[in-house]
């Protein structure tokens, strides 16, 4: 193969996966972009609430909208298909509110680092996991654990 055909080949490489990074990204959009039906639950949903902002990404091939939500002072995101149907509601909860078993797991899996928030996560109306932030120094990655406390097989 010669170099002309090797260089148009990586260079096809590189635009897909640049491709693919900019189509999972996060995009910003105002809520008069919002399709019929997702609007329509944003409407129920954020009943109450304060909105702080919506936005759109592609996941796993599907479109999905996220409507993100302040509900009696702490945070709630609630993503929605193209149909109008809640796939995931990440809330904001408070630490020590969490049953003892999953207050203990997350702690275990937090080691040495400090949990500066945590989330329950719920996909199709049921509790799948939580989810905490864990700041170790400068660092800050995302711990999860069931809802029994105990460590996922994979991540949600």
């Amino acid at each position: 193969m010669n170099l002309r055909k090797k260089l148009l080949i990586n260079s096809l490489i590189i635009g897909l996966i640049i491709f693919t990074i900019v189509q999972a990204q996060e995009k910003k959009i105002k809520r008069e972009e919002l399709p019929p039906a997702v609007e329509k639950t944003v409407a129920s949903e954020s009943q109450g609430a304060q909105i702080r902002g919506f936005s759109t990404e592609v996941e796993k091939g599907k479109r999905l909208y996220e409507a993100e939500l302040i509900v009696n002072g702490h945070g709630k995101d609630i993503s929605i298909d193209e149909q109008g149907n809640v796939v995931e509601v990440e809330e904001e909860v408070a630490l020590g509110s969490l049953p003892a078993e999953v207050k203990e797991g997350l702690m275990k899996a937090a080691g040495r680092g400090t949990i500066t928030k945590v989330e329950s996560l719920t996909k199709r109306d049921k509790l799948v996991a939580y989810e905490a932030v864990v700041k170790t120094g400068a660092k800050r990655h995302e711990i999860q654990v069931g809802p029994n406390g105990k460590k996922l097989t994979h991540p949600e």
